[in-house]
């Protein structure tokens, strides 16, 4: 047999798998790159199929089948994931059909049941704490008769308890991470300070979507002035940018945090450079001295992990942060960083004055590189292949992690 036809007969006796979601790049954030990952993953072992949003082909791996579906209005969306998930499930006839969040729980559940697949969906928090009436009377239900649920928390393992959905059918799956390169570090730094004119002022970085959630106008409004009281010549630097295509948009938060720098004469301590390469964001995470994240908690929102922090940690960067959600998982208290007590504003401001003030010890590289290989995408890979061939054997997955 060539070359050809035993690639073609392995290709041919791999299990299929379909994948309908709408967290795929283009759209931005973590859970977008989670997807992504648990997709390229599964490629080793499984024919994948893919519904996604419009735009997600060309980001995919070239074996990999797609179907793309309009992403808004949303109406539009679930219908054409609905038809692109039955046009899927006619030509390929997949063995486990997988939920990349709650919101396309219900269209997988059905076609599972209709096609006698078994089926998967990863919760990633909010999709199970989200306040919308019509989504926690309709969607909500839907969680407990999964084959499998996948969490990526403690956190939302609870939530997804109090959603009625059977311990045994749960297992966490923490999001990965890329280890970098540390081979030019310095010099990278060096890059990154004199391309936005930074100098050796002390950096706290904020990294992320700007929104109510992630609590950068609560920590301007609330922290940062005491902190620039104590160390005035640190600067903070904000990557990120108000959300575009989110399921909760936000507007004008970015434009709110200005006008209480002016109010509060910091306009200048803080820098904001919207969104940025890959490139630009690893530089920009070996030039800081901290990361900062000031998540809030509302009964609306919430932060189901915090991979930012972790991704920090690989790159030998401590991140303080409040201990709510799912954060606590992604943070290594005295470690790779602190956890604060939520709203205590006073010892997040002394957490981070520790960390850049003048005299302050090196940066804690190797315990923070220690803690993130824990989260590494192939070690992702291998659990998310576990519980697939688990359940595709007829178990409910590997529960109790």
């Amino acid at each position: 047999m060539t070359g050809l036809n035993k690639n073609l007969f392995r290709k041919m006796n791999k299990a299929n798998v379909l994948i309908v979601t709408r967290n795929l790049p283009p759209l931005v954030g973590g859970m977008e790159r989670l997807i992504w990952h648990a997709i390229d993953e599964l490629r080793s072992d499984y024919q994948v199929q893919v519904v996604g949003p419009s735009g997600c082909k060309d980001k995919l791996p070239p074996d990999v089948n797609v179907i793309e579906v309009q992403l808004s209005p949303m109406f539009f969306f679930l219908l054409g994931t609905t038809l692109g998930a039955l046009r899927s499930v006619v030509r390929h006839r997949p063995n486990i059909i997988f939920a990349g969040s709650g919101l396309t729980a219900p269209i997988v559940w059905i076609f599972a049941r209709l096609s006698r697949a078994r089926c998967i969906v990863y919760l990633h928090g909010l999709d199970v704490k989200v306040q919308h009436s019509v989504y926690r009377s309709i969607w909500l239900p839907f969680f407990q008769y999964f084959d499998h649920v996948l969490v990526n928390s403690r956190y939302t393992k609870q939530l997804a308890l109090e959603a009625r959905v059977p311990s045994e059918c749960i297992s966490i799956l923490h999001p990965g991470v890329e280890m970098p390169d540390m081979a030019d570090v310095h010099n990278k730094n060096l890059a990154f300070r004199s391309r936005y004119n930074f100098g050796q002022s002390p950096i706290m970085l904020c990294v992320g979507r700007i929104t109510p959630r992630k609590g950068l106008l609560y920590f301007v409004e609330n922290i940062l002035p005491n902190i620039i009281s104590e160390a005035p010549k640190s600067i903070l630097v904000v990557i990120g940018d108000d959300p575009v295509d989110a399921l909760q948009t936000v507007t004008d938060e970015r434009a709110r945090i200005r006008s209480v720098l002016i109010e509060k004469g910091l306009k200048n301590r803080v820098n904001f450079l919207g969104n940025c390469s890959d490139e630009e964001l690893d530089n920009a995470y070996f030039a800081a001295d901290v990361l900062v994240f000031p998540v809030q908690q509302s009964n609306h929102d919430i932060e189901g992990f915090g991979m930012v922090a972790v991704e920090a940690a690989a790159h030998g960067l401590p991140t303080v942060a409040f201990s709510v959600g799912g954060v606590p998982d992604a943070v290594s208290d005295g470690c790779c960083g602190r956890l604060i007590r939520a709203n205590d504003n006073i010892s997040f401001a002394q957490a981070v004055i520790e960390l850049i003030k003048e005299g302050a010890s090196p940066k804690p590289t190797g315990e923070c590189r220690k803690f993130a290989e824990l989260f590494q995408w192939n070690e992702f890979g291998s659990q998310l292949r576990r519980v697939f061939h688990n359940v595709e054997s007829g178990g409910s997955g590997i529960a109790g992690t």
